[in-house]
């Protein structure tokens, strides 16, 4: 009988990690697959969704900046507003203004919740 490890180095793959420990050096962010196959997202939001998680999973507080996200995206700032402006019509985030010269808090939405739309 041949060893598992011997069949596994037979079979093809088509990824392979290089880290010795990825999740505790940097860490994941689970993304509900409800986002990641609505077609009505764009990626820009779907990411910005993911990052929103990623900033709050461990604090249960989000309030980065629009820079920090647009930095983190290798995008401008106002890609970034508009991304936001989409989650936020999908119902996805809620926003909280914090005045001037503070950065906005965000509130995840793990619930879909269906927006009424005005006449």
């Amino acid at each position: 009988m041949e060893h598992i490890g011997t069949q596994l180095n037979t079979i093809e793959r088509n990824m392979r990690i290089n880290s010795a420990d990825p999740i505790a050096r940097h860490g994941f962010t689970q993304v509900p697959n409800f986002i990641l196959r609505d077609a009505r997202l764009s990626v820009g939001a779907k990411t910005v969704y993911a990052l929103l998680l990623s900033y709050a999973w461990h604090n249960d507080l989000c309030f980065p900046g629009q820079g920090r996200l647009a930095s983190d995206m290798g995008m401008g700032v106002a890609s970034v507003n508009r991304f936001i402006k989409e989650l936020e019509q999908a119902s996805l985030i809620e926003i909280t203004r914090r005045g001037q010269g503070r950065t906005n808090f965000y509130t995840v939405n793990f619930v879909v919740r269906k927006k009424v739309r005005k006449s």
